[in-house]
């Protein structure tokens, strides 16, 4: 399955259009994660934490695109815009949606 930002696919045709598929993950975040998260932001650096969650969700966010498009009988997806949101305190949301197509 070919998943990409780009309208067209360098050196495939699309010779379908399937549909809109979306994907999201809502990922909660613990309190322990949350304490140190919030002591790395004080003496600065990267939260590992919250980096590992966040790609957690864009994974499954991504994979749900991918079976969405393929139960279309696609075996592409253009034009995949990925949105990030933080829900409440803290929960991740990442949503991706994008065209299923067939290409050759």
């Amino acid at each position: 399955m070919i998943i990409t930002t780009t309208q067209a696919i360098e050196g495939k045709r699309i010779v379908d259009y399937r549909g809109i598929v979306v994907g999201e993950a809502i990922m909660g975040a613990n309190v322990v994660r949350d304490f140190f998260a919030g002591i790395t932001d004080i003496i600065g650096g990267r939260s590992g934490a919250y980096e590992s969650k966040l790609q957690d969700a864009r994974d499954t966010a991504m994979a749900e695109i991918e079976a969405r498009a393929r139960s279309l009988g696609a075996n592409a997806v253009v034009g995949v815009d990925l949105d990030y949101e933080v829900v409440g305190d803290s929960m991740l949301m990442v949503s991706v949606s994008g065209t299923a197509v067939v290409v050759e």
